[in-house]
């Protein structure tokens, strides 16, 4: 039986990463050990360890790295503090595999750990293209990787290009997916009042908009700006919108002051903040929203399969894979404005499989338990 260790460094991580971690606890020849750590463990960015206990996980290890601030230093400084304390953790559990997830600077210590102690590591929606810090860090951790499983045929077709044993690089669709597409995604009509937040009463029968907008990093200093230009769209619509905070990265402290400062000024009567949702809650949310707005990955990959509209502002997602529901958008409130409004008069897309059917997780579990490992690599051309 093969020891898996996954670490979860993120909302975002736990999303993408919870339909494997079923997986791997129901295959017969599988063990999990659980290993939380960065922003999962902290509650301004939505506490997921609790969430992650309540769906039913035992956590045996979490790390504390980050360092306040947000900035590129501290990004920095807390990649070589997750390096330092993963590496115990790695020592004590002893794992035959270590699964890391899609691109952040925490992974990228997850990666490195592994690497330097002789532990096969295998890597998630490696060779995908986008913008950000997140692209190198991305590349960087499938050069590490012994297993990849890339979420696309073209990702996959580009991890062998890099050099990567096509023998290692299973495409298996992006287990994101997996999570969404068994489950009931209609609305519950209390929905919005048994999530915590602050601002207005949000109506669950009426349309709403959500906007969930990172900083991003290459663009580090451009954040308060960025952020008032989608405010200033979002005011001129008056559509009720649930807004979730944003993530851990370099320039966080923008965006936040952005949406205070806006909040605390305008008292808008149709906006509500959240920090987190669920994994399947954030599915049901949207799924039934009128549009998706910001610069998520979520909206190419979850939004593609349900077929919401999207509206994709500045660069993050610069370059990476999107099915037809996708609008993009420059840093200008007037064109982020006619973009939303274009996608409202639209309506719903067809469902595209450009990112999995839901079935990823369980060929990950098969693959992680039989597939031979090498810790030696060597570039495959």
């Amino acid at each position: 039986m093969r020891t898996i260790c996954v670490v979860v460094n993120s909302r975002a991580n736990y999303g993408r990463i919870k339909s494997v971690l079923q997986a791997i606890q129901a295959h017969p020849d599988l063990n999990l050990k659980l290993v939380v750590g960065a922003s999962a463990l902290l509650y301004r960015y939505g506490a997921v360890h609790e969430v992650i206990e309540k769906d039913g996980f035992a956590i045996d290890a979490t790390i504390y790295s980050i360092l306040e601030g947000e900035k590129p230093t501290t990004m920095a400084k807390s990649t070589g503090m997750g390096i330092i304390e993963i590496s115990s953790v790695f020592e004590q559990l002893q794992p035959d595999i270590v699964i890391t997830v899609a691109d952040r600077f925490d992974t990228l210590a997850t990666a490195v750990a592994a690497s330097y102690m002789n532990i096969p590591l295998a890597h998630t929606q490696g060779g995908e293209v986008t913008g950000s810090i997140d692209e190198s860090v991305r590349h960087a951790i499938s050069k590490l990787a012994h297993i990849h499983f890339p979420a696309t045929k073209q990702a996959a077709e580009y991890l062998v290009r890099m050099g990567e044993d096509p023998e290692t690089v299973h495409w298996v669709g992006c287990p994101a997916i997996d999570a969404i597409a068994k489950i009931d995604l209609s609305l519950p009509t209390n929905f919005f009042n048994q999530a915590a937040g602050v601002g207005a009463t949000l109506d669950s029968d009426q349309p709403y908009l959500v906007v969930l907008q990172h900083p991003v990093t290459t663009e580090f200093g451009q954040g308060y700006q960025q952020i008032k230009q989608t405010l200033a769209a979002i005011a001129e619509i008056k559509m009720q919108t649930v807004w979730l905070w944003p993530n851990v990265d370099a320039g966080s402290d923008d965006v936040s002051k952005g949406l205070r400062d806006f909040r605390e000024k305008y008292k808008p009567d149709y906006l509500h903040f959240y920090r987190n949702f669920p994994v399947e809650d954030y599915a049901r949310l949207i799924n039934n929203c009128s549009c998706l707005i910001g610069n998520s990955s979520s909206g190419l990959r979850e939004g593609s399969y349900l077929g919401i509209p999207v509206v994709n502002i500045g660069t993050r997602q610069a370059g990476r894979e999107h099915a037809s529901n996708i609008m993009f958008a420059d840093y200008v409130a007037t064109d982020i404005q006619a973009k939303i409004m274009q996608q409202l008069a639209h309506g719903r897309y067809p469902s595209a499989n450009l990112f999995g059917d839901g079935h990823a997780a369980e060929k990950i579990a098969d693959i992680l338990a039989k597939t031979p490992i090498k810790i030696q690599k060597r570039l495959h051309y």
